[in-house]
């Protein structure tokens, strides 16, 4: 499925944000700034240290994904110090339950099931997991005159509320696979789904965002 354009606005802006906003909470994870999880053997390779209770292999799953699930924290709506502690409790509960990692092509899938379940529990225990207000970021800096800006800036503010407002499944489904771009299988082992489940929520979810962008 190729991304749509709402897809990349909201993956850039999220990203231009963070950076902006947080600039001395990622210069804490200098290393793991602009780091996409390893790829391939290197991956298999984390995955079967991880399995075996290695403490440094631990380490580097930190370092290769803490800005990911922070952003996928943001990006369903929580704060930016909600999302740093359920960013903690992410790692925690995926060392405590490191046995059940299949193999390193599970990876992605595995970690963020985890996040999902971490953030589907919190918003249960506050009941409101349905109605979030994200906070709106600024857009990506250009060379456009003023006005142009300002009517991007309103374009991603009505992107972040319309996103707010999905259902958690669909608002999940758009997150992982738009923004934190995984693939429809990984996303769907994310979520929990059959691969066909989330190509049902992704497209309900991008037909929801398309019919509130355009009365926008």
């Amino acid at each position: 499925m190729e991304r749509p354009a709402t897809g990349e606005i909201m993956r850039k802006n999220v990203q231009t944000t963070e950076q902006k906003r947080d600039s001395a909470h990622l210069e804490k994870s200098e290393a793991v700034s602009g780091k996409a999880p390893a790829p391939g053997s290197e991956q298999a390779s984390l995955a079967r240290r991880l399995r075996a209770g290695e403490r440094e292999a631990a380490r580097e799953l930190v370092d290769k994904y803490y800005e990911r699930i922070y952003l996928f924290m943001r990006a369903v709506g929580h704060d930016q110090h909600t999302s740093e502690d359920l960013v903690q409790e992410t790692f925690l509960r995926a060392w405590q339950h490191i046995g059940q990692l299949r193999s390193g092509k599970a990876l992605n899938g595995w970690l963020f099931r985890i996040a999902g379940n971490v953030s589907r529990l919190y918003w249960r225990r506050h009941k409101d997991g349905d109605n979030v207000s994200p906070e709106v970021g600024e857009a990506p800096a250009t060379e456009r005159d003023g006005s142009q800006q300002a009517g991007e800036h309103e374009e991603f503010a009505c992107l972040h509320g319309a996103v707010a407002r999905l259902s958690w499944k669909l608002r999940e489904a758009v997150v992982l696979h738009y923004l934190e771009q995984l693939t429809i299988a990984e996303a769907a082992d994310a979520a929990g789904v059959r691969p066909g489940t989330m190509k049902s929520r992704l497209n309900r979810g991008l037909e929801a965002l398309r019919r509130e962008m355009g009365r926008k």
